[in-house]
């Protein structure tokens, strides 16, 4: 079974719990309607499963994750989805055919990404649509200007290399669609950004906590990477970002809408 590789502290939830359709799968929207069968791969705490299952109601989603305790918390997200404890790398419980199957922030956590696109599609009916959005942190741009925060990102794509996942995975999508077998394939790109005092206090609160207190932190000292008194230091960082009036981040997302074939 795979792991999620950032864990489930609750830093990490708290960034989860915001993601919607709107603001996390805006480019699937079009293609929901009413009465379609829907899989949510990595669905976590459940917010984005909860709105897909408004947009296509009556029809019916389900929810996959491998962490049974995350799932408890989805349930109470989503009433009425049929959550499944799973593998992006084997769907077989999940119920197929589906209309449409849909992964946010998964593949960048996978060592074998190819092969978690190739059970999608599948698990996926003739003429269905799988969906995959990941961000892509060598893409990410931050203001002002603060080393430790450089940092901080050297760190997170060190212990995600380290472990054989890839942290700049929206650029890679596109490639990961084709060498999964892939014909049909719409690819494109959306930003999260955060800059109104609000934004900067959830997002730099955050990840103030998560990089000393997640499983980033615990693979960054563990590996050599960083030093608790470092990881300390850019959390400093973040806090100081998240206050600055000029303060002002944003990350790219790669994404993709595979049409499978008829």
């Amino acid at each position: 079974m795979t792991a999620y590789s950032q864990g489930h502290a609750a830093s990490v939830l708290r960034s989860q719990t915001w993601r919607t359709v709107e603001n996390s799968a805006a480019y699937l929207a079009p293609h929901l309607a009413p009465g379609m069968r829907v899989l949510d791969v990595g669905c976590g705490p459940g917010t984005i499963t909860a709105d897909l299952a408004r947009r296509v109601a009556p029809g019916e989603v389900v929810g996959v994750d491998p962490d049974a305790g995350v799932l408890e918390r989805a349930r109470t997200n989503a009433e009425g989805v049929r959550f499944v404890v799973g593998d992006a790398l084997d769907l077989s419980d999940a119920g197929a055919p589906f209309d449409v199957v849909h992964a946010h922030q998964v593949l960048l956590h996978l060592v074998d990404p190819v092969a978690a696109l190739r059970e999608m599609i599948r698990v996926t009916r003739p003429g269905g649509v799988v969906a995959t959005r990941d961000c892509d942190y060598a893409g990410i741009v931050h203001h002002p200007h603060d080393a430790r925060l450089d940092r901080w990102l050297e760190i997170y794509r060190a212990v995600a290399h380290a472990h054989g996942t890839e942290p700049d995975a929206g650029r890679r999508e596109l490639a990961w669609s084709h060498a999964a077998g892939a014909t049909d394939v719409t690819a494109s790109a959306s930003i999260w950004s955060f800059a109104t005092p609000e934004e900067r206090a959830w997002w730099g609160g955050q990840w103030a906590e998560r990089i000393v207190d997640s499983t980033i932190a615990e693979r960054a000292v563990a590996g050599g990477f960083a030093t608790p008194d470092e990881l300390a230091d850019i959390a400093d960082a973040w806090r100081a970002w998240a206050e600055h009036p000029d303060g002002w981040f944003s990350i790219p997302h790669g994404e993709v809408l595979i049409r499978v074939p008829r």
